[in-house]
């Protein structure tokens, strides 16, 4: 809802930290949505908004009012209905929820269908708190007008703000405040009457809008006053190499530099031990770079360079890569600068600590080097999935070398916070790089070597620090505004036959092999049957790096007979990782919360390194479950998408975190609850299986059905991908 007179809306989660609403008649609002995107000329639907506030301060919550819009006749697909309440009493503690309701003709016949309703928005109304206060700006940023918005800044770049007083206000004593594009752990709070702030920073590109609510001599928080300003976008990559440059066997032996920023830097690979590779982190029609992954060669000698440094190492810079790590019997080096001894910093799998490392080097020494590290927080990386590294060295833009900072970013989440160089050697400083930079070793005491051995992919160096979010952004993987993603598993029943499913994609995934009772490949059917009561099939997981961002989808089809003489809450597991020997990584189930009632879910378990499981998450299906037909069902599990987490133990403590579970049956995305979200970096160990599963410490939990197919990807897709990829027009209702 939106608070006061302002045009930004705003939604507490938390009745303990509910919105401070100024006026007694508030303006709601929520967007219309039909549960599937329409094709182009289609009927956008006929959808009303349906509108209900409950009160909780004077008794057990209660409805009070409700509303709709339009009040009279249907607006399409993805309209912003606002509507203002009728007045309501001052002081109360209220609930705003919504839903959709769509209105269908057809055949002379009509009726209506209804969403499920959204999260409850809390709000408190005191008319008598601070009001809106009233916000200039200083360099280097202005305020967006209605006819002119011109960006000014960068990403990263500090702007000033000065808070006042509303001019209803005499008795203000300080503000709190943030930027909406932060999550809420990021507010700060001033003191004083008018303030200046000199450090509001944004984290991304674009129109950014500050928030800013005023808190008086009674220490109530007011509405909040919005301020919309234009971040220019900051300056591109200093160098980017896609490695789609050759096929494998082409002879081709330079990596392009794209970058559209200044001087490009082509890479030369060399020796025959570094190559292409069809294995990339895009998907179809792409190439990464091949290194020294010949099974049969014990030679680990190639790698690939440029001709001069491609990023100034005494400033600010950000480097980023797709890795994928085949062996980690010695350190693998993704990415480093060397200058005529060492390297200025290096990218890297440390066999020594079994973790990744971003590091710099304290001086060019021969000997007696000094490395200064940011490591990754969790040890023994999985090997053979594609994981995304960044690393960031920030000089906070002076010639102070004691406030430098360097870290590491595994799959876009930090690990750890920025380290002090100065703090961990005084004999640092930040030395330029004189040699061309190298993909796939490094240079340490005059000497090279620590080959990287596997694939790289999508590499880019920026001659700035970016910040955490634009790290995210860059993990995405964004292309033609949707992610990317990469077949990394395709288990096929239907082309299968004997004990075993074939596994039929790029990679060197094992085949699934069949328990031996209770499953069976059927030819008749093309399918794998299980019994419900021991069969399943597994392989060797992971093949996922389940810390990012994944898909996973299989074609199931329910035994209802089989379900029908199953208690009432017995759960099956379709398809599932394993973590540990009692609990799934992520899990496609079935579950049965009452005869003849079915329903699917995708879920995911955090386990502390004690085996407890200290994170779950499920998305459950919205409609039930059909038996004895085959259905398409699909998890996505996007690790850059954000949600606000509450602490149980005190509600007005909130949060933005990251990670978020979809569920799609068929073409249709299943409405997420509020345990959708799952910030843990929980990676799989062990077999992943189909028709069995682990759960509370236990496994079994068998799937009475029939499995055509498994297919895992790396990279989150969107739901026109599962439209387009998962189901294909043969598939598509």
């Amino acid at each position: 809802m939106i608070p006061g007179d302002g045009t930004t809306a705003y939604c507490k989660t938390s009745s303990a930290d509910p919105l401070i609403v100024t006026r007694v008649d508030p303006m709601v609002q929520s967007r219309v949505q039909t549960k599937v995107e329409h094709n182009l000329g289609d009927e956008e639907g006929s959808l009303q908004s349906e509108f209900i506030v409950e009160r909780g301060d004077d008794a057990a919550w209660h409805q009070v009012w409700s509303g709709y819009r339009p009040d009279s006749g249907w607006d399409p697909d993805g309209t912003l209905e606002k509507l203002r309440t009728s007045n309501r009493a001052d002081g109360g503690l209220y609930r705003l929820k919504s839903r959709t309701q769509s209105h269908w003709s057809y055949g002379g016949k009509s009726g209506d269908l209804f969403s499920s309703y959204s999260s409850w928005c809390y709000f408190k109304i005191d008319s008598t708190s601070p009001k809106a206060p009233a916000i200039t700006a200083g360099a280097p940023y202005a305020e967006c007008t209605a006819n002119q918005c011109v960006g000014k800044g960068s990403p990263g770049l500090p702007g000033s703000f000065t808070f006042k007083p509303n001019a209803a206000d005499k008795d203000i004593t300080g503000y709190r405040w943030r930027l909406l594009t932060t999550s809420a752990k990021g507010t700060r709070t001033v003191s004083g009457s008018t303030v200046t702030v000199p450090d509001v920073t944004p984290s991304l590109s674009g129109t950014q809008v500050l928030s800013v609510e005023a808190r008086d001599v009674r220490d109530r928080w007011g509405a909040p006053a919005e301020f919309s300003f234009k971040v220019a976008p900051a300056a591109g990559a200093a160098g980017v190499w896609h490695f789609d440059d050759g096929a494998p066997s082409s002879g081709v032996t330079v990596a392009k530099d794209t970058n559209t920023e200044g001087p490009q830097h082509n890479a030369t690979l060399q020796t025959v031990h570094a190559g292409w590779s069809t294995l990339a982190r895009r998907g179809d029609d792409d190439y990464s770079l091949w290194l020294n992954d010949a099974t049969a060669d014990s030679a680990r000698d190639g790698y690939a360079a440029t001709a001069s440094p491609a990023v100034n190492t005494k400033d600010s810079f950000t480097v980023s890569a797709w890795t994928y790590l085949t062996d980690a019997s010695s350190t693998k080096v993704v990415l480093s600068a060397p200058g005529t001894n060492a390297s200025a910093f290096a990218l890297y799998y440390s066999a020594a600590y079994k973790k990744w490392v971003f590091n710099r080097t304290a001086a060019d020494a021969k000997s007696g080097a000094v490395y200064l590290r940011s490591l990754a927080d969790s040890t023994e990386p999985q090997l053979k999935v594609w994981t995304h590294l960044a690393g960031v060295f920030d000089t906070k833009g002076d010639t102070d070398r004691t406030n430098d900072t360097i870290q590491l970013f595994v799959n876009g989440r930090p690990q750890g916070a920025p380290v002090v160089l100065n703090t961990l050697s005084t004999a640092y400083t930040p030395w330029v790089s004189t040699g061309g930079t190298q993909f796939g070793r490094s240079l340490v005491g005059g000497v090279y070597g620590e080959h990287f051995r596997g694939r790289l992919d999508e590499i880019a160096i920026w001659q700035r620090a970016l910040t955490a979010d634009e790290i995210a952004q860059e993990t995405r993987l964004m292309e033609d505004g949707v992610a990317a993603n990469e077949l990394v598993a395709y288990w096929d029943a239907t082309a299968s036959r004997g004990t075993e499913i074939k596994e039929l994609s790029s990679y060197a995934v094992p085949n699934l092999r069949l328990s031996a009772s209770g499953a069976i490949l059927d030819e008749d059917d093309n399918a794998l049957i299980t019994d419900g009561t021991a069969g399943y099939a597994s392989a060797a997981g992971p093949v996922v790096d389940e810390s990012g961002s994944f898909t996973v989808s299989a074609r199931v089809q329910l035994n209802a007979a089989k379900l029908a003489a199953k208690p009432v809450g017995y759960q099956a597991q379709v398809a599932g990782q394993q973590a540990s020997a009692g609990e799934s990584s992520w899990a496609l189930w079935v579950v049965k919360p009452a005869d003849d009632v079915y329903q699917w879910k995708f879920t995911r378990t955090g386990l502390g390194t004690d085996g407890k499981v200290t994170q779950s998450a499920q998305v459950p299906g919205g409609d039930i479950a059909e038996v004895d037909t085959w259905v398409q069902i699909t998890g996505v599990f996007d690790a850059q998408e954000p949600w606000e987490w509450t602490d149980p133990a005190n509600e007005a403590r909130t949060e933005t975190r990251y990670g978020k579970l979809h569920l799609y049956v068929g073409e249709f995305e299943q409405p997420a609850e509020d345990a959708s979200g799952f910030s843990a970096a929980q990676h799989g160990v062990g077999a992943i299986s189909a028709g069995r599963g682990s759960k509370g410490g236990a496994t079994g939990y068998f799937l009475p059905g029939a499995l055509e197919e498994l297919r895992v990807w790396a990279g989150a897709m969107s739901a026109d991908q599962v439209a387009s990829q998962v189901l294909g027009p043969s598939l598509l209702r």
